[in-house]
C-alpha cells in the first residue's frame, strides 16, 4: 500500500459549492481505476470543522505505484494541474491498513493527522504503536476505515480514517468526504505491512 495527498489552497471567500460541484461532475472518473484502493475526494471550509483555511485536498491509498503513476502522468492528475496550477504532492509508505466498525457505512468526514516520527525512540516500537493506533480507531464506532503511513524522508508519520458520521473519534484535521472512489479497496493488505 502507498498513501498520496496533495492539498490545492484556495482563497477564504472562494465558493466551495464549485468544488462540490466539480466533484459531483468528475468524481466517477477514478471509479474504475486500475491499481486504486481508495480516492477520498476531500475538502476542508473555513470555520467548518474548526478549519482556517479554504482547501481541496483529495486523499489515495494505492495498490500499485503503476496505478499510481498512469494517474500521475497518464493525465487525470493534469485536469486539477491546468485548473488550479501544481501541487506539491505528499506520498508515504503504508504501515497498516484496518477496515472498520462501519465499514459497509458511507463516509461523512475524514480525519488526517500528521506527526514527526521522533529521534530519540526506536523505530520499531514507533511503527509498531503505529500499527495499534490504526487498528484502535478502526475499532472505534463509526470508523469506516483507518490507515498509517510513513515518509522515511521527512520522518513523518501519517494516520488517515474516514468516519460515517461528523463527529469522528480521532484527533487531527477533519474535511468533509465529497466521494470515494474504492475499486481496489477489497485488495488493500490488512493489518501490518511489513
Amino acid at each position: 500500500m502507498h498513501a498520496m495527498q496533495y492539498e490545492i489552497p484556495l482563497p477564504a471567500d472562494y465558493d466551495m459549492d464549485i468544488i462540490r460541484d466539480r466533484v459531483s461532475r468528475l468524481g466517477h472518473a477514478l471509479d474504475d481505476w486500475d491499481g486504486l484502493g481508495i480516492k477520498a475526494y476531500l475538502m476542508r471550509e473555513r470555520g467548518v470543522h474548526g478549519s482556517p483555511v479554504n482547501q481541496y485536498a483529495p486523499f489515495y491509498l494505492w495498490n500499485t505505484m503503476e496505478g499510481m503513476n498512469t494517474f500521475l502522468w497518464g493525465g487525470p492528475f493534469q485536469g486539477p494541474v491546468n485548473d488550479f496550477g501544481r501541487p506539491d504532492v505528499r506520498q508515504w509508505t503504508g504501515l497498516a491498513y484496518e477496515e472498520g466498525a462501519a465499514a459497509g457505512s458511507p463516509a461523512v468526514v475524514a480525519v488526517r493527522r500528521r506527526q514527526r516520527v521522533p529521534e530519540a525512540v526506536p523505530l520499531s516500537e514507533f511503527m509498531e504503536d503505529a500499527v495499534r493506533e490504526t487498528g484502535r480507531l478502526a475499532s472505534q464506532e463509526g470508523a469506516v476505515l483507518s490507515a498509517a503511513a510513513v515518509d522515511s524522508h521527512r520522518w513523518e508519520l501519517v494516520h488517515f480514517s474516514l468516519w460515517d458520521h461528523h463527529t469522528p473519534k480521532a484527533s487531527g484535521d477533519v474535511f468533509e468526504v465529497l466521494h470515494v472512489s474504492a475499486p481496489g479497496r477489497h485488495a488493500l493488505p490488512r493489518g501490518r505491512q511489513w
